[in-house]
């Protein structure tokens, strides 16, 4: 069991490695990864804060590592409520801690494959709906 969660954790590093390349190929400046904005609650966890310089705004991403697609699985399947609203928190934390009050927004990476198991396959999902129209600081016309 104990060696399920390393390996767990090791895919999830290569999985977050392999979506910081996916997107510093495609222009964007990572500034931050894995950030804990709130100390004193360390499951509030971004794993990729990025500057998508065509678009001159701010990106949060999601990583998600899967070890294969699945044909009965829906895009986003390992993202429920609860992630939602820790992810949710943990944008607001970094955006107020940072000062940020210009446009940003919510992506999401799925890798498909394993270390082990050559080119991943690469899903980016862009403006994931991660907040509610009316959020503060949302720049919904992107």
């Amino acid at each position: 069991m104990h060696n399920d969660g390393r390996e767990s954790a090791r895919r999830g590093r290569w999985g977050e490695e392999c979506a910081a390349r996916y997107l510093e190929a495609r222009g964007y400046e990572i500034l931050e990864r894995n950030v804990r904005p709130v100390a004193r609650d360390r499951r509030l966890e971004i794993d990729i804060v990025a500057f998508d310089e065509k678009r001159d705004v701010l990106v949060f991403v999601e990583v998600k590592q899967h070890a294969a697609r699945s044909d009965f699985a829906r895009r986003l399947r390992s993202i429920d409520k609860g992630k939602l609203s820790r992810t949710r928190r943990a944008c607001r934390a970094w955006l107020l801690k940072n000062g940020w009050t210009a446009g940003f927004r919510f992506d999401v990476v799925e890798i498909y494959g394993v270390p082990e198991g050559g080119q991943p396959e690469i899903d980016h999902i862009e403006r994931v709906r991660l907040f509610c129209g009316r959020e503060l600081f949302v720049d919904w016309s992107m």
